[in-house]
């Protein structure tokens, strides 16, 4: 094929996508779409329109669209995320590991008893008679159950399995809602709070941050704030890097970029093809924190000065900065995404310069794929191509 010809040939998208537990989601213009590998290695396929294409008109503009997308990646994000941990075994596996846990416990709780001389109780042997009348006591209800459920639905305590599934359904949203909610927290904690309250500490030094020259002094601070959520952000990354099932999370992370690439190339969606391809791409979600990162630096920078002109005072109190530094944050966002949509539309000299930081990150968080995680990769890709290979997004 001639350099004309693969100029022709290749595609320019949209689509995106995420590592799931023993699974990849793909996310294109009109459709999104998740395949996950179940307990007997089978692959399973389930999709849904992508929501944000209907996406108010405001949320289409350049900043604004940065935002929207980054809330409704995460919603998405943590949805098939979980649904994924369903689909692969991996809450049964939780499971088992815990009925493992309390025969271990019981185990230990016997052997102690044996030491002492004790024999097995009259009470445990009456608990284990016990429970054992309750299953029969169960069978008996259930079939009766089953009779009467001709004419009426089934009861448990007064709660049809409709009001069961219904509570179940909430329980689990409020589990989530928590999880967000703790999440940024913690996010907010590490990396807004945490870098300015440091800074404090560290400008007792008499060589750092006593400069009378206002925007030297803010300069200092942003870089010092940025280089401490830098370390915090890439530590993090390596430390769950360490663990086995994050690990192979991160290869399923390293089959979505190949098979991006692939069909960015023009190539045929064969695993063979998409093996061939870098794991490394400019518009990976990795990418875009360190972005964000370094975004946040610089509008940081302008926080002291516009003050100081404003006030008169040499620097804003931390505790006003930290609250600022919240109130930007739509807009680093907003930012970060554009700087990321630029360099994943572009290869020269400035988007590589925009694109090195994240993809040095990415040897933590993207690794080389196995075959099946590829095919993985290639039966959710199919699925959300625009008709015509039309991309209206990009």
């Amino acid at each position: 094929m001639s350099n004309k010809e693969k100029i022709c040939a290749a595609k320019k998208t949209s689509i995106g996508g995420q590592a799931l537990m023993e699974g990849i989601m793909m996310r294109g213009p009109k459709v999104t779409a998740m395949a996950v590998r179940n307990t007997k290695g089978e692959i399973i396929l389930e999709k849904e329109p992508t929501q944000s294409a209907n996406a108010p008109k405001i949320f289409k503009l350049p900043i604004f669209r940065g935002l929207y997308n980054y809330i409704y990646s995460m919603k998405t994000g943590s949805k098939y995320l979980m649904r994924s941990a369903e689909l692969s075994g991996l809450e049964e596996l939780e499971e088992e590991m815990q009925k493992e846990k309390e025969a271990k416990k019981a185990a230990k709780k016997a052997e102690k008893l044996a030491k002492k001389g004790i024999a097995p109780s009259t009470e445990a042997v009456a608990e284990k008679t016990a429970e054992e009348n309750t299953v029969v006591e169960n069978t008996v209800a259930e079939d009766i159950s089953v009779e009467g459920s001709l004419q009426q639905p089934a009861e448990t305590n007064g709660k049809t399995d409709k009001d069961e599934k219904k509570n179940g359904s909430v329980i689990t949203t409020l589990v989530m809602v928590i999880g967000v909610v703790l999440g940024i927290v913690l996010a907010v904690g590490l990396f807004v709070v945490l870098p300015s309250y440091i800074y404090n500490l560290i400008k007792l030094i008499p060589a750092i941050g006593q400069e009378d020259n206002v925007a030297l002094r803010s300069l200092y601070k942003s870089l010092f704030e940025g280089i401490i959520r830098i370390v915090l952000l890439v530590g993090y990354m390596a430390a769950i890097a360490l663990m086995k099932d994050i690990r192979r999370t991160f290869m399923y992370h390293g089959a979505e970029h190949k098979t991006i690439f692939c069909y960015e190339a023009g190539l045929e969606l064969t695993v063979e093809n998409v093996r061939k391809q870098k794991k490394y791409h400019p518009r990976c979600g990795t990418s875009f924190l360190i972005l964000m990162v370094l975004v946040s630096i610089f509008v940081s920078f302008f926080i002291d000065p516009v003050y100081s002109l404003i006030t008169g005072s040499p620097e804003m109190p931390t505790l006003m900065r930290v609250i600022f530094k919240l109130l930007l944050i739509p807009l680093i966002v907003g930012i970060g995404y554009e700087l990321l949509k630029i360099a994943g539309r572009h290869n020269n000299i400035v988007t590589r310069v925009i694109s090195a930081p994240g993809v040095w990150l990415q040897h933590i968080t993207v690794y080389e794929p196995t075959d099946d995680m590829i095919e993985c990769a290639i039966a959710a890709m199919k699925e959300v191509i625009p008709e015509n290979e039309n991309d209206d997004n990009w």
